[in-house]
């Protein structure tokens, strides 16, 4: 063996299982070297998640960046020669009428995200999959490209490590642990191990069921947990006798039981003549915190291996019998059988990137082995360009505030996700039940006593309508449609509908306690500032102005959304949505360490203060009755996009007249203490609150204003987004050579448009109110859209517009599709509805000239 090196350009913690050794190979693809990978066991490993995983992959899912990363790993593991594409099946069985709906969802999404999965019939998925019962489903998708990593994601990882070491790039050192890492201001610049200590320009935590531990090396934690998962074995089946196959039958998915099954071929192979049937525990998920693991030494089979009990799966194994009468035939291998312990999340995605408190240190936690090899490319991709192929806000181990770093917070949110990682379907809208409360306005209580309907976005318990407001279905019913499908209904309320038309008749006031706020000071504020904004907020900008601007990264693609305040000329907020902001909380630390901005300070000031948004068009009349001078608030005195500081009774309020919602009015900020003070003095005036549902949707979509993490993706442009600025401001900014670039261009690629159903009436005439993601299609090919650059059109939002009595969404299109009036398609549970391309890039449809506002 090699001497333990001193030092090391990236050492990977956890280099024997299948995403270790994915960095490890698209490091050194990407011209990375001097790589040390180190293990606690052996490489390739024996105790983790890849030495016992089922090894299957389906490309199906609702998320972009989940069939990127499945799609270019299953051609990945293909042209190695390590893929048997198979094929598998979701079923739907008969009575379960929600899951056949979910599987044409995933049909749908499978469109938008290029996945090439159909509906089958139940005779010819029996025809597919002789194992199962016919007359027990009612119907299948079939995903052309699932399949089985063979002969094992773990031979792939020991190939790719002992291909990397044979570049000279990559040492290896088995048996070796790491048993601290040496952070230095804020930075990574070494490691602990069993066999000493080795200097790291970068340090890439692949250690899996063991992430956290690593983790809380640095101080932070991982909103990941190891669950329980059963695997039983079956046999002797020998139907593949003789034929050299790893698997013969499709892949089987029976996710309304919450199991799923497979054969393992030809007796004579490594796992073969046997059927494996899997179970995900619905009811009572065990989860073990990777403190309590077991050393190697110390278990039955390994640490990744629990023992089974099987009571834990009796109903749901007779329901499969059902289904598939053969593991009722086949004798049951107990010993064979076990726990296999793999990772769920706090909100379904796993955690990769930079480490938001120390740089240079990286995560890729809580990866399938579907998605190793993507997730490889992905980590590569990012250390090295600075960027992904597709906006990964969804990964990015920086989503996470502090808050979502609490072992409480953790252990619920992920014993809530591990019931749903089959079974049910989970809903566009589905609120957690588990880790709610945490963070809530000063005027929660008055919520609760108007019906507010909760839902949760960063930790804010925000209200969607309130019951109080039923009296309003009254006067707006007509306009108010009642939406008939439950799937279009759920977690909706009609009552946001009928407060989004009095909005705009009278005056509302919605809670927006849950924006993001950072303040940022110091003698380098404004120089960052400007470097960080697109548009111009230092320089001759005055003091008391608001702007709205946009982050883009160094290739153009839009990175935030979000206003800046000036308060002095070395003082600005930034006031951000919830679900970005400590993403972008953490760029604007990078880019001030990474670009020379050190003096300058960037706190978060988010729980100091609280807000609520006056609007309608009533909102300056209101207001004048509560303040001490109302003349401040005149037309005159008081321009848009200008900020005063007003006074309601002892209350000093930072008004900023902007509005999201297409009316006049102001976003009231003030210290968080001071909260009920003014929802109450704006309540004795007859102000109705409003529910976010209209500001976070209806209205929004409107006016076609986007959304980031949405609509706003890195993988555009502001000109594509209909975002950029008229003029180019003359200071520099980041991103800004690709941003000139893309000006120059004749047109873009893609333009965002916003669409209108024309029709919504399905094949039962049953009104639809579509939510999530569709695929848009044209109607003379019948093929999904794409760009030059592959770039697929999907709906990016959509919701109903009570004041136009229309379904609107918006999308990117391919520029030969962007015509205003044309007619396209867009598909919803497996049926096709016309939609008109209404604007093409951004123009309201409510309310065109932005008169109401500025009025």
């Amino acid at each position: 063996m090699a001497k333990f090196p001193e030092q090391a350009s990236v050492v990977i913690i956890g280099q024997g299982g299948i995403v270790g050794a994915s960095v490890a190979h698209h490091l050194i693809e990407r011209g990375w070297s001097n790589i040390v990978g180190i293990d606690k066991s052996a490489i390739p490993t024996d105790i983790g998640s890849t030495a016992h995983a089922s090894d299957f992959c389906y490309a199906t899912a609702h998320d972009q960046m989940t069939c990127h990363t499945t799609l270019y790993s299953i051609d990945f593991y293909e042209k190695r020669g390590h893929y048997a594409k198979v094929g598998g099946l979701e079923v739907a069985r008969v009575g379960d009428d929600e899951r056949m709906l979910e599987l044409q969802r995933k049909v749908a999404s499978g469109k938008a995200f290029g996945t090439r999965a159909t509906m089958i019939s139940a005779s010819e998925a029996k025809q597919r999959m002789p194992l199962l019962e016919e007359d027990v489903i009612q119907g299948a998708l079939w995903d052309p490209d699932a399949g089985l990593v063979i002969p094992r994601s773990q031979v792939v990882a020991g190939e790719l490590v002992e291909e990397a070491e044979k570049t000279g790039k990559l040492t290896t050192f088995a048996n070796t642990s790491a048993t601290g890492l040496d952070i230095q201001e804020g930075r990574i610049v070494g490691v602990e191990t069993s066999r000493g200590y080795i200097k790291a320009d970068y340090v890439v935590v692949c250690a899996g069921l063991w992430g956290r531990l690593i983790a809380q090396m640095a101080g932070e934690d991982l909103p990941v947990m190891p669950v329980d998962h059963p695997l039983l074995w079956f046999g002797p089946y020998d139907e593949f006798a003789d034929t050299g196959k790893e698997i013969g039958w499709p892949l089987l998915r029976d996710q309304g039981n919450s199991a799923y099954l497979r054969d393992t071929g030809d007796p004579r192979t490594a796992e073969g003549g046997m059927i494996e049937w899997g179970y995900y525990e619905e009811k009572e998920p065990r989860m073990c915190h990777p403190r309590d693991l077991q050393e190697k030494e110390e278990a039955r089979l390994s640490p990744s291996q629990r023992d089974l009990e099987m009571e834990q799966i009796m109903e749901p194994l007779e329901r499969a019998m059902e289904l598939t009468p053969i593991l009722g035939e086949l004798g049951f291998d107990e010993k064979r059988s076990f726990n296999g312990l793999l990772q769920v999340t706090a909100d379904g995605g796993p955690s990769v990137g930079e480490s938001a408190r120390v740089r240079g240190l990286w995560y890729a936690v809580s990866v399938w082995v579907k998605d190793g090899p993507g997730t490889g490319k992905l980590i590569a991709d990012w250390m090295t360009d600075g960027r992904t192929e597709l906006d990964h806000f969804g990964v990015d181990v920086a989503r996470y505030y502090p808050f979502q770093q609490e072992e409480q917070y953790i252990h619920d949110r992920c014993y809530e996700s591990a019931f749903k990682i089959y079974n049910p379907a989970v809903h566009n809208r589905e609120p957690y039940s588990k880790g709610r409360g945490i963070r809530q306005s000063p005027f929660h209580e008055r919520e609760k006593a108007h019906g507010a309907h909760f839902m949760e976005a960063a930790g804010w318990e925000r209200a969607h309508g309130y019951a109080g407001n039923e009296h309003l279905l009254e006067k707006f019913g007509d306009r108010v449609p009642v939406r008939q499908s439950e799937w279009d209904n759920r977690h909706f309320w009609r009552v946001s509908n009928a407060e989004h038309l009095q909005l705009s008749e009278d005056v509302g006031m919605v809670n927006l306690s849950h924006f993001a706020l950072y303040d940022v000071s110091g003698v380098d504020a404004e120089a960052l500032m400007e470097y960080l904004c697109v548009a111009k907020v230092g320089g001759d900008t005055p003091i008391g102005k608001g702007v709205y601007t946009h982050f883009i990264d160094h290739a153009g693609g839009v990175r935030a959304d979000l206003t800046v305040i000036r308060l002095a000329d070395d003082h600005f907020r930034v006031i951000d949505g919830g679900d970005s902001g400590n993403r972008d909380f953490v760029w604007m630390q990078r880019i001030s360490q990474d670009h020379g901005f050190p003096a300058v300070s960037i706190v978060d000031r988010t729980e100091d203060f609280s807000c609520l948004g006056l609007w309608g068009p009533n909102a300056r009349s209101v207001l004048q009755k509560v303040i001490s001078d109302p003349n401040a608030v005149t037309q005159e005195n008081f321009p848009f996009a200008a900020v005063r500081t007003l006074h309601i009774g002892d209350v000093e309020i930072s008004a900023f007249r902007i509005s999201y919602v297409g009316e006049q009015g102001w976003e009231l900020h003030f210290a968080y203490q001071d909260g009920l003070a003014v929802w109450d003095a704006l309540a004795a005036e007859g102000v109705t609150p409003i529910g976010v549902e209209t500001y976070a949707n209806s209205r929004r979509l409107e006016k076609s204003l986007r959304l980031q993490n949405a609509d706003l993706l890195t993988e555009y442009n502001l000109y594509e987004a209909g975002l950029a600025r008229p003029k180019v401001k003359a200071a520099d900014f980041h991103g800004k050579q690709a941003y000139l670039e893309q000006r120059e261009l004749e047109h873009q690629s893609a333009y965002l448009c916003t669409l209108v159903m024309t029709d919504n009436k399905d094949a039962n005439g049953v009104a639809r109110y579509p939510v999530g993601t569709c695929p848009i299609v044209d109607p003379e090919t019948g093929d999904v859209l794409q760009d030059e650059h592959g770039r697929r059109s999907y709906t990016t939002s959509i919701a109903y517009g009570p004041s136009l009595g229309k379904n609107i969404a918006l999308g990117y299109l391919p520029h030969e599709y962007c015509q205003e009036g044309r007619t396209l398609l867009m598909e919803y549970f497996g049926e096709q509805y016309p939609v008109s391309v209404e604007a093409v890039g951004y123009r309201a449809l409510y309310d065109a000239e932005n008169v109401r506002p500025k009025s």
